[in-house]
């Protein structure tokens, strides 16, 4: 069986271990020893389950990455870092035709599709790599389709936690706006309700303390102006595994559409799922 060379950008960040953590526990997917990583990264390596990776900062990686390139040939990267990077990076994997896959926020979104678009690799792009809740996303995106204006009149309430490191608004809820929008309601993205404090989290909203750290939570409630109906949709994610399980589907998934000469394209994980 052949194997899929990953580099995963953004370590030491504790979604990425766990990404990394999964690759190596893969039979297709290698793990590369070298992570793309922020200015305020002091260390110069990081192990992870016995193997170790080098980290390159940004003022190093236009000089590191010709060797890397040399030595490992065609690779995928995985981009997790901040929202300040994601379109400087998008920028950098371009140039130097490396396919990625992004599942950052933050950033100018439609300038980000612009790079790729303009370029002559490809990327998976996506504000949540889990399946289930893009699932869930997809089927929000064929009610805003078929049924335009369903929910007109209603109040909507967007809440959204995660941990206190997370510095931007969750992507998830931004593009819950857009479908809710379409369906009829006015809403905006600064209405949503973006909680970051752990003591909050764990006296008001309930989030276990093991996973104070690193959560998911959503909340999106529809009231009818009379306010006698209600709907109430909940996805409440601990931990970070099913971002992790979501990546590699999307690795996997973007190397197949590279070999059949796909290129200059953005796939989202809607994409992925349909496998098309």
């Amino acid at each position: 069986m052949s194997t899929l060379n990953v580099m995963v950008n953004g370590l030491p960040g504790n979604v990425t271990r766990i990404i990394a953590r999964h690759i190596i526990q893969a039979d297709d997917l290698n793990l590369m020893p070298y992570s793309l990583t922020g200015p305020e990264i002091e260390d110069a390596r990081v192990v992870i389950e016995g193997q170790t990776i080098e980290l390159i900062r940004p003022a190093k990686r236009e000089a590191r990455i010709g060797p890397v390139k040399a030595d490992w040939g065609e690779f995928i990267s995985v981009d997790f870092t901040h929202p300040a990077a994601v379109n400087a990076n998008a920028a950098f994997y371009c140039a130097q035709d490396l396919p990625f896959v992004m599942g950052t926020t933050g950033g100018d979104r439609e300038a980000l599709q612009a790079t790729v678009v303009q370029s002559t690799t490809a990327a998976v792009i996506a504000p949540n790599m889990a399946k289930q809740i893009v699932g869930f996303q997809a089927m929000m995106a064929y009610a805003a389709e078929t049924f335009p204006g369903l929910f007109a009149g209603y109040h909507l309430e967007i809440k959204e936690s995660h941990q206190q490191g997370k510095a931007d608004t969750s992507g998830t809820a931004k593009a819950m706006v857009r479908y809710f929008n379409a369906m009829g309601v006015d809403f905006t993205d600064d209405q949503i309700h973006q909680e970051r404090d752990p003591q909050t989290q764990k006296a008001q909203w309930g989030v276990p303390e093991a996973y104070l750290g690193g959560h998911g939570w959503h909340t999106y409630t529809l009231v009818s102006a009379d306010r006698t109906t209600r709907f109430e949709f909940t996805h409440n994610v601990n931990g970070r595994e099913i971002y992790a399980e979501g990546t590699l589907d999307a690795i996997r998934f973007l190397a197949a559409q590279l070999a059949a000469g796909r290129r200059g394209k953005v796939f989202s994980m809607i994409d992925v799922l349909r496998g098309s």
